[in-house]
Order: structure tokens, then sequence, then C-alpha cells
């Protein structure tokens, strides 16, 4: 069990320096020599937790995504506890999409590092399975916040939810993609995304 522990450590140690490499001069490029000598070990032993760029690109985004959904969860909590009661789905909406943008320095690493995973994708099915396998799950869960917003006259019952999700989370990506161009700032983003959930929910 011990070595079973320490094996995992050492996988989310060359995962955060694959980070810190993304958060100074992106991914493109990078190999596996250079994530070893940011991790300050040889390049063997760091073959000996990823055998190649793809395994450490997928290992690293699954490893960010889980403490995306941690922090969403915490702030789905602390509303919980500010309001005395389940928040609105629009909250917890916002909250979940607030935290799938790029809007300080943990969370734009994060898109970094799924930018260079989903470039890589587009010309790896055994990668593009991952996106294939979460995308409807997350849009499936966005969908059911908006149904029980249709059913609390919040939408118009005009509107489709999983076809919202899915706006929703296209839009999300957009913002994503050119807020990490600098093309806007994170609180830009932030202001066209509730300007499009205002128009959602009617306002």
């Amino acid at each position: 069990m011990p070595k079973k522990v320490d094996h995992e450590a050492r996988r989310l140690e060359i995962s955060e320096a694959l980070w810190r490499i993304a958060s100074t001069r992106g991914l493109d490029g990078v190999s596996l020599r250079d994530v070893a000598a940011e991790a300050d070990i040889s390049l063997g032993r760091l073959q000996h937790y990823f055998r190649t760029k793809d395994e450490m690109l997928l290992f690293a985004l699954r490893h960010i995504n889980t403490l995306a959904e941690r922090r969403i969860r915490e702030r789905i909590e602390a509303a919980v506890v500010e309001l005395s009661e389940e928040p609105p789905p629009r909250t917890v909406l916002r909250l979940c999409l607030m935290g799938m943008l790029p809007l300080d320095e943990k969370s734009r690493v994060g898109n970094l590092v799924g930018a260079a995973y989903f470039a890589r994708a587009v010309h790896d099915e055994r990668l593009r399975a991952e996106a294939r396998e979460g995308m409807p799950k997350l849009a499936e869960f966005f969908a059911g916040l908006l149904r029980r917003a249709v059913e609390r006259g919040e939408v118009g019952a005009d509107k489709d939810p999983y076809d919202e999700a899915m706006l929703l989370i296209s839009l999300v990506d957009g913002l994503t993609a050119y807020t990490l161009l600098d093309v806007h700032t994170p609180e830009v983003a932030l202001r066209l995304l509730d300007l499009h959930m205002a128009r959602l929910f009617g306002e």
C-alpha cells in the first residue's frame, strides 16, 4: 500500500511540473525531457510513471478537473450556508460555469493544459474518447439544472434544456479561448457569460 501512495504522489509532482511550464511558456513543443528537468528528476524516472506525453497530459488534465470540481463544490456548499437552503438552479449553474473559465492563475493553468490536450486529441482517437465520454455527462448535469429552472418558471418552457446546456458549454469554451489569447480579460468573459444567462433566464 505505501508504494501505491508514493507512486501517486510522484505522478502528482510531475503533473505540477507540467503546470509550471504551462503557466510560464505554454506546452507547445514541450517534451518529456523538459518536464523531467522542471521536476528535477531523470527522464528515465519520469518514464517510469508516464511512458508518453499523452499519458502525462491526460493524467494532468484529469487531476486539474478534479481540483476544479472540488473548488466548484466548495463554492456551492458556501452558497448553501449563506442561503441556509439549497441554492437555486441558476446559482449552481453560474458557479459551475465560472469554474470552467480562466478567471485566476490556477484556472488559467488548468485551461492551458486542457488546450494542449485537446490539440493532441484532434489527431488521437484514444484521447478523443475522454471528451466523448465526459462532455455528455456535463451537458446532462447542466440540462438537469435547466429543467428545474423551467419547472420553477425561471426559464421559458420553449427552451430545450439539453440544447441550452450545450450552448452554455460552447460559450464558455469560446470565452476561455479568447481569454487565454488575451483578446479580452477574465472580467469581460464573466460579463459576457452573465449577459447570456440573463437572456436565458428572461431578464
